[in-house]
């Protein structure tokens, strides 16, 4: 069995999941400002680092977020164990800058993980490579050796994170990108690679932990693509495993817990199921993130719509987990799974809708949500047509109409297609 069929096997559990929670959760929560509220408002190194001496969360209960997760159906986590800021949530011998060595005294991270096993959530580590405190990232030429001490951090808390804390599923990288050369993520990534010893760091992680995978942000490719807030990231890339990771909050910047922002615009349920279908139909996770407050408990606002997602993925989650894309038509889009094929309907279409090139027959059609028959015929163009359908969709976010068909859905090829406009 060579590499890639070994690494393809690792990765099937994530090409099912399909749903995961990303957590930030740092120093920055205290302040409310953003994650690159450090860099952002040019705060000094010495006047952030007392911020550590507040972070105490004596709320904070990882069996909750795990719980949290797992009822709102998701099958993964991602916790930042470090941010841009270099404060780490676990405990690190190669830095004191540490929820271990600061007035929390805990390792957030280890009780993180077993909280996940207990949950029986696979357990991911976000790890940034950037660290504001060295001068070195932003004049790499100007501060050589304080760079090189940087990377060398980096190395040896990477290997603190796949040493001390059992088998770990993701490596979630970022911060990986040039401050003064940002369009060298796309256009020189292996100049990137070369700073962070990237292919030496890989070797590491592949050797710690063979099972691993690992994102796109080391200046290699990874196993899997990382879009960000948006589907248009993966264009061009659509034979790779990928994942979006997406915010509550209805603000670019908005990944962690936002303190002064009382009527803060969050993302409602409907935008946030309606992103996850739209990911599942194109072969891609949601990764949903959630920024705890600072006494390590999520925000209300953002419970309230982790309940309505897992209320729907209760009813729905067949649809999305362990399936592949399908076909779509005008408005609307289908996963599907060996002979099942489910209808995910944003804009209601009326009476009924309308399914060109689909071969296969239906023998039944339901709808998820109530289990109420949908009737399934051919029209006299050979189109698969849905009738009788309600004025209004039963479902109040996305309505799924289940398919099983008589196999395997198959497409019809068009040899011309333009023949459709004269039938």
């Amino acid at each position: 069995m060579n590499e890639s069929t070994e690494r393809y096997q690792h990765m099937e559990w994530f090409k099912e999941a399909r749903l995961g929670m990303f957590i930030h959760w740092g120093l920055y929560s205290l302040l409310g400002r953003g994650t690159h509220v450090m860099a952002g408002d040019r705060i000094p190194a010495r006047e952030y680092a007392k911020l550590a001496d507040e972070f105490n969360p004596e709320r904070f209960d990882a069996d909750v977020w795990a719980r949290t997760a797992a009822e709102t159906g998701m099958k993964y986590i991602v916790l930042t164990s470090r941010h841009h800021e270099g404060f780490c949530l676990f405990d690190s011998r190669v830095s004191d800058f540490t929820s271990v060595k600061t007035a929390a005294k805990r390792d957030f991270v280890a009780e993180y993980v077993a909280a996940c096993r207990q949950a029986g959530i696979r357990v991911g580590f976000y790890y940034s490579l950037l660290d504001w405190r060295f001068p070195g990232y932003l004049e790499r030429e100007k501060y050589k050796e304080n760079a090189a001490a940087l990377v060398q951090q980096v190395h040896d808390q990477v290997r603190e994170l796949l040493t001390n804390y059992g088998q770990i599923d993701i490596l979630w990288f970022d911060g990986h990108w040039f401050q003064d050369k940002l369009e060298w993520i796309h256009s020189k990534p292996e100049a990137m690679a070369e700073f962070w010893r990237s292919e030496e760091l890989v070797d590491m992680i592949r050797k710690l932990q063979p099972q691993i995978i690992i994102n796109d942000r080391s200046g290699l490719p990874g196993d899997f693509d990382t879009a960000e807030q948006n589907f248009q990231d993966r264009w061009g890339r659509e034979d790779r495993p990928w994942e979006m990771c997406q915010t509550i909050g209805d603000f670019n910047e908005s990944w962690c817990y936002m303190r002064y922002t009382p009527r803060s615009s969050r993302k409602s349920v409907s935008q946030l199921v309606t992103q996850l279908c739209v990911a599942s139909a194109q072969d891609g996770n949601f990764l949903l993130n959630v920024g705890p407050k600072p006494d390590g408990t999520f925000p209300g606002e953002d419970i309230d719509r982790l309940k309505g997602i897992g209320e729907w993925m209760k009813v729905n989650g067949e649809a999305i987990y362990g399936t592949t894309p399908g076909t779509g038509n005008s408005c609307s889009f289908m996963t599907q799974r060996e002979n099942h094929g489910y209808i995910f309907i944003p804009c209601w279409p009326g009476r009924e809708l309308i399914y060109p090139r689909v071969a296969s027959n239906v023998v039944d059609a339901v709808f998820l949500r109530t289990g109420q028959k949908v009737q399934a015929s051919r029209d006299r163009l050979d189109r698969l047509v849905l009738t009788g359908l309600p004025e209004a969709p039963p479902d109040p976010h996305i309505t799924v109409i289940k398919l099983t068909f008589d196999g395997p859905l198959v497409l019809k090829e068009e040899q011309d297609q333009a023949a459709w406009i004269n039938l």
